[in-house]
């Protein structure tokens, strides 16, 4: 036995970091998620602090939900994660809304909603979503945009916590999380629904992780499918586990093909057994370089939100990555079947085509219906696999406005029906509508209004049934004869434009490879940047795809304002010679930048992927 006196460990040495106090956290929609406590940064002193700039339309910032799900348990006593909800529509703004959206995404940390963004001005975040990360006294430590980031912010925590616990400055403890008080209803935040050939419902129940079939009068429950805990399993009705599930389509053979949406898989289900298989993905996120067609079940898919039967195979709106891809359960493969993975409104060739998160699918003879959600744009691809633009113009206009369909609006649309007559039946979800295209007359009208942030409707003899998901209930109405009258509105982002000087504009985008990491350089370059604007004018030179991180931009002459697409990937992995199989990591992020050149404006874009800017523009 020895008896000498343990030789203490020394603390680790503290990384040399910039020190920027955090800005103080305001917003006027106030807190949620704290028992209705007000909270300032003050609170948080003492503990890690992550901000989560986000909104409940962006797939992106649903992903990173998930991403910090195990971060925010492994290190409870130290950490507290705030979202900071900044909308980008008009209905996002909402109060109501924005409490509805913390439910339905199991957002188990404090909120604060900001609807006029001014926290997000305070932090100049430029992108949805961006984690920002605040050590025990208060200041800004690093910042990071888009996915994949998990991983490196671990890292971070952990020095910080050795770190603070050396200097005396870390205080452990409970966080200020209270949740709310649990809501009984039959359903909750459903999001979409399929008519059985039994006549019954079967509806994604998609905030209770469970499938629920309905009799035909729409409220009566006959079964559940799924235990209600989150999570991937097959099995027995009661055994079964989902995570977020959405779209569902019915196969020939009688199976129903589930887009269990978190789980990043199509999941089959049985109706007579009550048995549920996992068809396709491999219940882990897709990433940029991964497969992208082959054996369902060795693919990795990305947010399938919706699905449907056309054309001998399952379509899948792949809302994560931003195209359609398309499951054969014949040959039990899957594959890429349209889109680029850049996120846009551009039509053409379907390798060519760019969507923008495709929430919902309707097969209709020689077309595929798409509600194109951030584009509020419905769309079209047909048997040649073209794609066709019904309604929309981009990412940036938005509003409740009907007529010719190259003038109309909607607003984040998750659904789309066809209807007996050629027509398509629109969810037209952020302005609470059912809306209506008319291929033949061009025209768009307005079927119904009261409704409650309609997610999906399927067609019940005469009557078309609505997914009100926001109000927790399938909602029967007859298809009316005339359209209802509504004044019209449109919309543009809220966000401010960047004031930038005429002729070069310097691109940065900031990349620093987390502690532990280097960039993956053993296949060729590590990073991407795709550059492009809106409109095209506004760039003379300096769009296209490149690898460098850094881009002279030439600005057109006779352009005034626009929109920057800029898209941007690194890939880098652990630094450890020792070992031979290194993990890696993909960070990768999307800006829709508006700018406005002016004289005196900034001639340097910084855009930060992950860590500081060090030239401080």
């Amino acid at each position: 036995m020895n008896d000498a006196a343990p030789v203490p460990t020394p603390a680790p040495e503290p990384r040399r970091r910039a020190r920027v106090r955090a800005p103080e956290l305001i917003g006027k929609g106030g807190w949620l998620n704290t028992g209705g406590k007000d909270l300032t940064l003050a609170d948080f002193r003492g503990r890690v602090l992550i901000l989560d700039f986000w909104t409940f339309c962006c797939i992106n910032c649903l992903h990173v939900l998930d991403e910090l799900r195990e971060l925010e348990e492994k290190h409870r006593d130290t950490v507290v994660i705030v979202g900071v909800h900044s909308p980008k529509f008009v209905h996002e703004a909402d109060h109501q809304a924005v409490v509805d959206a913390v439910e339905r995404y199991g957002v188990h940390h404090p909120v604060l909603d900001d609807p006029e963004l001014a926290t997000w001005k305070q932090y100049a975040v430029r992108a949805w979503p961006t984690l920002v990360v605040i050590d025990p006294e208060g200041y800004v430590v690093a910042q990071h945009a888009g996915e994949g980031h998990a991983t490196a912010i671990a890292t971070l925590v952990e020095e910080l916590e050795a770190e603070h616990e050396a200097k005396g400055t870390l205080r452990r403890g409970d966080g200020p999380y209270v949740p709310p008080e649990p809501v009984a209803t039959h359903l909750r935040f459903p999001g979409k629904a399929l008519l059985l050939d039994s006549g019954n419902l079967l509806v994604s129940d998609t905030t209770r992780h469970q499938l629920v079939e309905l009799a035909a009068d729409g409220e009566t429950v006959v079964r559940r499918y799924g235990s209600g805990e989150r999570g991937l399993a097959d099995g027995k009705a009661d055994e079964a586990r989902f995570n977020e599930p959405q779209g569902l389509a019915l196969l020939p053979e009688g199976r129903v093909v589930v887009a269990d949406t978190v789980n990043h898989a199509l999941r089959g289900l049985d109706l007579t057994t009550g048995e549920v298989s996992t068809l396709a993905g491999t219940g882990t996120q897709w990433w940029q370089g991964s497969p992208t067609s082959g054996p369902a079940r060795e693919v990795a898919l990305s947010s399938p939100w919706d699905v449907a039967w056309w054309q001998g195979e399952v379509w899948i709106a792949m809302a994560g990555v931003h195209q359609l891809w398309a499951y054969d359960p014949e040959r039990d493969t899957v594959r890429v079947a349209a889109g680029t993975t850049n996120e846009g409104l551009v039509d053409g060739p379907a390798a060519d085509a760019w969507f923008a998160q495709p929430s919902g699918l309707a097969a209709a003879g020689d077309r595929l219906w798409i509600a194109d959600s951030e584009t509020s744009a419905v769309r079209w691809i047909d048997t040649a696999g073209t794609v066709h633009t019904a309604v929309g113009t981009g990412l940036f206009d938005f509003g409740h406005r009907d007529g010719e369909a190259g003038q109309a609006l909607l607003q984040h649309p998750l659904g789309v029906t066809a209807l007996p007559d050629g027509s398509v039946a629109v969810s037209d979800t952020y302005n609470h509508a059912l809306r209506r295209y008319d291929p033949a007359s061009g025209q768009v009208t307005t079927l119904a209004t009261d409704l409650r942030e309609p997610s999906d409707a399927v067609l019940a003899g005469e009557d078309i049934v609505v997914v009100e998901s926001a109000r927790h209930r399938l909602t029967r109405l007859r298809l009316p004869e005339e359209a209802v009258q509504v004044e019209a509105v449109a919309h543009r982002t809220q966000r401010e434009a960047t004031e930038i000087a005429p002729g070069t504009l310097r691109l940065d985008v900031v990349f620093r490879a987390p502690t532990g990491q280097k960039l993956d350089e053993r296949y060729g370059p590590s990073t991407r940047l795709l550059v492009s604007s809106t409109p095209p004018e506004l760039l003379a030179a300096g769009s296209g795809t490149g690898t460098d991180l850094s881009r002279e931009l030439t600005l057109g002459p006779d352009v005034t304002e626009g929109v920057l697409h800029v898209s941007a990937m690194a890939a880098s992995c652990d630094d450890d010679p020792a070992n031979e199989y290194p993990a890696c990591h993909v960070h990768q992020q999307d800006w829709g930048v508006p700018v406005r050149i002016t004289e005196g404006g900034a001639a340097r874009l910084p855009l930060i992927l992950a860590g500081l800017d060090a030239d401080g523009a």
